[in-house]
């Protein structure tokens, strides 16, 4: 793994903010690092207001949304709210519907299949509203490229409003409204917004028009929370804001769907964290498994017992998601082996029989041991599909467009894609996609890196500055979870290897007088470094451990070298 450790910033700004807030060097310097320079920064960053958030009505359409919804109020019109099957879809979907609903509006929900109707608004959904006479569509985290999907609807006098987050294409869809930050036209002042959060802002613009009381829409804010984290979109700006009140809400008042969820957690207080890899996954696994509605159904429920019931057949679904994508990663990797290409530069792995709604998760997995851009394939229908996944600093969507000759259909951004390909292309594609990447991506990009904020000493570490550290939370993209270096540390001794199948270390560091202990999830390999007092260098963030009543600060380590 290759350490990255973050330029200092000037002394002149960390001196500045130091006396300004009366505030420890290392951290005025993490402050300084998010772009945190004077003292009213700072008081936005550590203390958000909800009064920061931005008027929506500076969203482009925004007023015509309002307008459209509150005429099929009027009269008396069935209203579709269409979403994603994933995280950021179900929860905006149930977040709209939900609204709607209370505001007196006759309203449905609708998710495509993922396999029979793939993602984004689809001609068998606007023939579902056509069949069941609905004359608006609201469609969340999708829309934004369905020329001909708005432009069929609207034939059959069937209006749309679209509530997206993602980049437009040249043409914009003709619907009534189209919310979406990242229009060009659009000067809306925050452009990170997800799906949920686009839909959150046409809920506020409804409620200021008609000059309700904001605080009857905190309630929703827990969906929010759950969609910024599971999106992985930047947490500043508005999406810190709207965080910070949605992990307030999941930890004192979430909806009962949220709540039933978080009893499988067996925790205390959530963090974004507990909920992009303790929640979200339970909410995909509707859609990978079955069917997203599932998820809508409990985020949306009110009755506990049917609640429990939803809750325990997600459960099994992702249950099975977990087995299923446990199983392709083994087989995947078997392939790999067979195949020899342990030392290429790109996975390209395929088996008609792989579950189509996993093999992302697949994709992910294949890097923790081949570190390099991978692509999962499965049939589906008469063509073969496939997710890609890359590593940090490598453009996968470019190099998919360098090799456009042999695939069929594609889609994605930087990191992560989908495409879909005929059989008799897939060699093809597999051995111009290597020569692609062998061709343009830069050898250090092969080997896994960690970013580290600063080097510091372990005497840094005291209760305060953890305390404050905590502050810097909720921690997502563009505010990472403070990552440190500690050089020139020893084992007391302790050190050795846990868990059910030896693969963590545990471990308690010196350094001069103060000790501490650490954890190494998978990083049981490291174990003989830490023998015989050797010296070394340790990367890691900062945590608690509760062990017997008794709370102490403990190492998250990321990775061990010889110092």
């Amino acid at each position: 793994m290759r350490w990255i450790v973050a330029p200092q910033v000037p002394n002149d700004k960390v001196s500045a903010l130091c006396e300004a807030l009366e505030v420890d060097p290392i951290l005025a310097q993490l402050l300084v690092q998010r772009g945190i320079e004077g003292f009213e920064d700072a008081k936005r960053f550590f203390r958000p207001q909800l009064q920061h958030l931005h008027d929506p009505f500076l969203m482009r359409d925004m007023s015509l949304a309002v307008d459209r919804l509150l005429l099929a109020k009027e009269r008396g019109e069935s209203v579709l709210v269409y979403g994603d099957y994933d995280v950021d879809g179900t929860t905006a979907v149930s977040l709209m519907a939900t609204y709607l609903d209370h505001l007196g509006l006759e309203v449905a929900t609708y998710i495509p299949d993922r396999y029979a109707e793939g993602y984004g608004v689809s001609f068998a959904g606007i023939d579902f509203a056509i069949d069941n006479e609905f004359s608006l569509i609201v469609a969340l985290d999708c829309g934004i490229k369905a020329i001909e999907k708005v432009a069929y609807a609207k034939e059959k006098a069937i209006d749309f409003i679209i509530c997206d987050h993602h980049t437009p294409g040249e043409v914009l869809p003709q619907a009534v409204a189209v919310l979406d930050p990242k229009r060009e036209d659009c000067s809306y002042p925050y452009k990170e917004l997800c799906g949920c959060g686009v839909g959150f802002k046409l809920v506020q613009a409804i409620h200021q028009y008609l000059q309700l009381d904001f605080e009857d829409l905190i309630p929703y804010l827990d969906l929010v929370a759950i969609a910024i984290g599971a999106d992985i979109v930047p947490i500043t700006g508005e999406n810190r804001v709207l965080a910070y009140y949605g992990l307030k809400q999941v930890n004192s008042h979430p909806r009962l769907g949220v709540e039933v969820l978080l009893s499988k957690e067996k925790k205390g207080k959530m963090t974004i964290t507990d909920l992009v890899f303790g929640i979200a996954p339970r909410i995909n696994a509707a859609g990978r498994m079955r069917h997203g509605t599932y998820a809508v159904q409990l985020l949306m429920q009110t009755q506990w017992d049917i609640a429990l019931l939803i809750a325990k057949e997600i459960e099994e679904f992702n249950t099975n998601r977990r087995e299923t994508d446990a199983a392709i990663t083994e087989e995947a990797l078997a392939q790999i082996e067979e195949n020899r290409e342990q030392e290429g530069f790109t996975t390209v792995v395929f088996d008609p029989n792989w579950h189509k709604g996993v093999i992302g998760i697949v994709a992910s997995r294949l890097i923790e041991t081949y570190y390099r851009p991978t692509l999962v394939f499965t049939k589906s229908g008469d063509k073969l599909a496939a997710s890609a996944r890359s590593v940090r600093g490598f453009d996968i969507y470019k190099a998919l467009e360098a090799c456009a000759a042999h695939i069929e259909q594609f889609g994605g951004h930087k990191y992560a894609a989908g495409l879909t390909l005929l059989p008799e292309n897939y060699t093809a594609f597999k051995q111009a996609f290597e020569k692609v990447v062998a061709a343009t991506m830069d050898k250090n990009l092969r080997t896994p890196e960690v970013s580290i904020d600063t080097v510091l000493p372990f005497s840094s570490l005291t209760p305060k500055f953890y305390r404050i550290l905590k502050q810097l939370a909720p921690f997502g993209p563009e505010n990472r979870t403070p990552v440190f270096l500690t050089e020139n540390v020893y084992d007391k001794g302790w050190a050795k290897k846990v868990g059910s199948d030896q693969t963590h270390l545990k471990c308690r560091l010196m350094q001069g007088q103060r000790e501490l202990d650490g954890i190494g999830f998978g990083l049981g390999d490291k174990l003989e470094s830490l023998q015989n007092k050797q010296r070394v260098d340790v990367v890691y963030t900062l945590d608690e451990n509760e062990w017997n009543g008794k709370v102490s600060l403990q190492l998250r380590i990321k990775d061990i070298k010889p110092h």
